[in-house]
């Protein structure tokens, strides 16, 4: 796999594309954390528990308000991934997705472990976060695909059944490879979908959301995205159930006003990875702002907090981190974290070569963001 060059990033487009990468994982995350304490209950019980109105801010979970789930230790560990992959094509060994199995494998590891063994000094930073070694109802999928050090692969994928939304989220950040052509940020996506959840819906819907990220982040209109996207995907075998659900979004949006049991049809009750993409690019498309999307995209009833982060990283991408709701952010767990990532990935994607380049390493980045496997 290889990518064009990055391009050529003045002072103004460092400052748009930061705020945009930290707006995609501010946002996914506040659309978890919104989500995930209704993630189990239908529309019915969310208005009774709530009022018609649904959810209207954020609600306790694991102890306090604005928890994340593993859907967020997932996108956060795909970022890491990506940054450990840039680095090491310094040293010619340039195969992301291997790169981001190891991290994947890293974050299989906290959900083992009580807390970060400092004697592993190649786990670099993001592993020695202690918060992230919180077990938040990881799927079986999830485990068993990274139960081993073998990586799932497109010829032999984990977990060939699998089609759950929980593998899309964590697709975000390949959205952000702003300087990729858009054909090779969706095969990264759909490879490294398959590391866990081999059905080919579910891994043509990760690179789905990838493409629309990516338009998205390079300045495309929500619409223009989605219509990108489905041209891109039109030329995969195997694409008409993401497609399908995309088209269904596009026609929901000219029906009327929104409301939940729109939503709600749209994600479907097989709680599988097109129907959560076409509820969150749905909401992303009525949404008056973005704390109007996202409380629609939590409040239908059917995985509500994987719809919740797609919602939430399609609005950040979009707008970037100053549309999202300030008081959310304020309470939402592992914030100083998920920013300090972002503006690392940020620096990595403007700036590489000049923290591990050749010609000007920076011992500090290589601490960081290690070479070793």
């Amino acid at each position: 796999m290889s990518a064009t060059a990055g391009p050529v990033w003045g002072r103004s487009e460092q400052q748009d594309f930061r705020s945009r990468v930290r707006g995609t994982l501010l946002g996914a995350a506040v659309g978890d954390a919104l989500g995930a304490p209704v993630d189990a209950l239908s529309a019915e019980e969310i208005q009774a528990a709530h009022g018609p109105d649904g959810v209207a801010d954020l609600l306790p979970a694991h102890g306090r308000r604005g928890t994340i789930t593993h859907l967020t230790q997932l996108t956060l560990f795909t970022v890491d991934g990506l940054i450990r992959a840039q680095v090491r094509r310094d040293t010619g060994a340039w195969h992301p997705p291997t790169d981001l199995h190891r991290a994947y494998l890293r974050w299989a590891a906290t959900q083992r472990d009580w807390g970060p063994d400092e004697r592993r000094a190649e786990d670099g930073w993001l592993a020695r976060e202690e918060w992230l070694y919180a077990r938040r109802e990881p799927t079986r999928a999830l485990l068993m695909g990274l139960g081993d050090t073998t990586m799932g692969t497109l010829d032999a994928p984990k977990n060939p059944a699998a089609a759950g939304p929980e593998v899309v989220p964590r697709s975000a950040p390949f959205g952000l490879l702003v300087g990729w052509e858009p054909q090779l940020v969706a095969q990264l996506a759909v490879e490294c979908a398959a590391q866990t959840h081999g059905h080919p819906a579910a891994c043509l819907t990760a690179g789905a959301y990838a493409l629309v990220v990516h338009a998205l982040a390079r300045g495309d209109s929500l619409d223009g995205a989605v219509q990108r996207a489905l041209a891109l995907m039109a030329a995969r075998p195997g694409h008409e159930p993401v497609t399908d659900a995309l088209q269904r979004a596009l026609g929901t949006v000219r029906q009327g006003l929104p409301t939940p049991a729109r939503v709600e049809e749209l994600a479907g009750a097989e709680r599988r990875a097109p129907g959560a993409l076409a509820a969150a690019v749905y909401c992303a498309l009525v949404a008056e702002d973005v704390r109007h999307g996202l409380r629609l995209a939590v409040g239908h009833g059917a995985a509500s907090a994987a719809v919740g982060a797609l919602t939430g990283g399609l609005l950040g991408a979009l707008h970037g981190e100053t549309a999202l709701p300030p008081a959310w952010l304020a309470e939402l767990e592992g914030r100083p974290t998920i920013l300090e990532l972002a503006d690392d990935f940020a620096m990595e994607m403007t700036q590489g070569p000049a923290l591990h380049g050749p010609a000007g390493a920076s011992p500090g980045w290589l601490a960081r963001y290690p070479r070793a496997v």
